[in-house]
């Protein structure tokens, strides 16, 4: 997850002009997507597939991109990088290439060269990327051949306080009051990408200490944390979640963080856990907070356990950020001010910011992530409705009475504070709810 830094000062209308030439450098996060393109194909017939790869690692981890995607089509190896969330075409590589290219890759990931039938994993580590974060590898046939997509994963040293992800002070407030909780579950949920394991390891940094008895089991471990006892689980030999989750329970843990509830037999367990003593942080696939409520009823937990175990739930998106260095204010019309809640006739005085395409943001006018977040305190009305079986939606609708701020909402406030756009609200959370 990019962190929430705040956005610059807001440039009028006729910065845009100079603001739209701009370009910075590699090692502020934002490099020309033209130049990368032109210094990539520049070696193509000069160097071989080792350096070319090598390259374009360098340059992916500079820019910040978060996977790298090796496309096979009839007219050859596409690569794209994700940036914001968004992929990027970057370079296409002529067939002739494409197999040397893939089996560079695969050579470096540790995976079977010959074998092109069947999909496969892979891990390059750090040590062979001279001190660079891990990439984890997978590949999968294609009717035109091999595909690989890369993630590269976050940097071990790089932690994320809760402030910065793009909580509101409130939220942060709550979201510490409940990690201190002596027991209970604490989750956090939302679709694959919207940064659940930053936020649960910025939580989990919080409980950091040598007085603490700290476990992870992750698939993979993500980030190297000091002082935690980190277990990679690994299907190849049936080492799953719930075998892991098992083994650690007779370890005498204080915090487990298990990288994410996939089966009833894994929620049972971490339910379980956080009833008898234990700090259980996790993450989950549902789309808001109250969702995830219905999600442990159809793993079979009876509503007295969920009620008891789950302290607190917290569902968040990724939201893409306007360019800092090339925008423009503009006065919102009257449908976006009642979107907003704004007053139409305080229109002029609440100037909303848009991002002016560059070549400093790939062309797309943001440059950057930021969460927003739905916090959700399993306090005693909430508790005591989930004893009585309400659905989801009924829970929503008690916690917005008691003040919780929904997806949406957080959303529009950071349109309002000019960090994000309307349009990027609808593409991402108007769109998914």
């Amino acid at each position: 997850m990019a962190d929430s830094d705040s956005p610059g000062t807001m440039q009028d209308n006729s910065a845009k002009g100079n603001a739209a030439s701009q370009g910075t450098s590699g090692s502020g996060g934002e490099i020309r997507q033209r130049a990368l393109q032109e210094e990539l194909r520049s070696l193509i017939d000069v160097v071989g597939p080792g350096p070319l790869v090598d390259l374009l690692l360098e340059r992916a981890f500079d820019l910040g991109a978060t996977d790298i995607h090796f496309d096979p089509r009839e007219d050859g190896l596409h690569i794209r990088l994700r940036v914001d969330g968004v992929l990027h075409d970057i370079l296409q590589l002529s067939t002739v290439m494409t197999s040397q290219v893939v089996s560079r890759l695969k050579l470096m990931a540790g995976m079977d060269i010959t074998e092109r039938r069947s999909a496969q994993d892979g891990h390059i580590t750090n040590v062979i990327l001279k001190g660079r974060r891990d990439i984890r590898v997978g590949g999968c046939p294609t009717v035109h051949g091999e595909r690989l997509v890369m993630r590269l994963m976050p940097d071990s040293d790089d932690f994320t306080s809760l402030d910065m992800l793009g909580m509101e002070p409130d939220q942060v407030k709550k979201v510490k009051h409940f990690t201190e909780a002596p027991y209970g579950m604490m989750l956090s949920v939302g679709p694959v990408g919207s940064g659940k394991s930053t936020t649960m390891y910025s939580c989990l940094q919080l409980l950091n200490d040598p007085e603490r008895s700290l476990v992870t089991i992750e698939d993979p471990v993500e980030r190297r944390l000091e002082g935690a006892n980190q277990i990679q689980v690994d299907q190849k030999i049936d080492f799953n979640f719930a075998d892991a989750l098992r083994g650690v329970l007779r370890q005498d843990p204080d915090v487990i963080m298990v990288g994410e509830i996939r089966d009833p037999e894994t929620a049972h367990i971490a339910v379980r856990a956080g009833l008898t003593g234990i700090r259980v942080l996790s993450t989950l696939h549902a789309n808001e907070t109250t969702a995830t409520i219905d999600v442990f009823r159809d793993f079979g937990i009876p509503p007295m356990f969920i009620a008891d175990s789950v302290n607190c739930v917290i569902s968040q998106r990724l939201l893409r950020k306007v360019c800092q260095s090339s925008n423009e204010q503009y006065v919102p019309d009257e449908a976006t001010c009642q979107f907003l809640g704004i007053d139409p006739a305080q229109a002029e005085q609440n100037k909303l910011l848009r991002g002016v395409p560059s070549d400093a943001n790939f062309h797309t006018g943001y440059s950057g992530r930021t969460g927003v977040f739905e916090v959700l305190p399993v306090d005693e009305e909430i508790r005591d409705a989930i004893l009585h079986n309400k659905s989801g939606k009924e829970l929503k609708r008690l916690a917005v009475e008691h003040g919780m701020m929904t997806l949406e909402e957080a959303g529009k406030k950071k349109v309002r504070d000019n960090v994000t756009s309307v349009e990027e609200i609808h593409r991402v959370l108007l769109f998914s709810s």
